[in-house]
């Protein structure tokens, strides 16, 4: 029984990393909303996508959740704003902005942050199960 809840833990532990992770992507994506290149035609900040993978911890005899793959938007193309007298801008006055749209990134981070407090609670209602258990064994 023990080992199960610390096992749920565990999985717990590994879900709250990989959204721990996910919400560091997603708040480096805000903070470089308006990053330039330094060159006319540059290209700009691009917006980082995290993918996950279900990995097999033979150990715990569970899939857990870990991060596969941090990579650039490549889909996803530049914005395009007229600012003739930036250091970036093309023969048209075009400057590239990155693809990083904040309303999205600010969903993803609602359901990234919802989706670790999900695993708290799961954390501690093993936790709380599993001293149940010890008091128990202790009468």
């Amino acid at each position: 029984m023990s080992s199960e809840l610390i096992n749920a833990m565990g999985i717990s532990v590994h879900g709250m990393k990989a959204q721990g992770s996910r919400i560091r992507v997603i708040t480096e994506n805000v903070a470089n909303v308006q990053t330039t290149g330094d060159t006319p035609g540059a290209d700009p900040y691009r917006r980082q996508m995290i993918t996950f993978k279900n990995e097999m911890d033979r150990q715990m005899g569970a899939k857990l959740v870990k991060v596969d793959s941090i990579q650039g938007d490549e889909k996803t193309p530049f914005r395009l704003e007229y600012r003739p007298e930036h250091p970036a801008a093309d023969e048209n006055g075009n400057v590239k902005l990155p693809n990083v749209n904040t309303l999205l990134e600010m969903a993803d981070m609602r359901e990234a942050q919802r989706t670790y407090e999900a695993n708290i609670g799961m954390l501690e209602q093993s936790r709380t199960m599993l001293l149940r258990t010890i008091d128990l064994l202790r009468a």
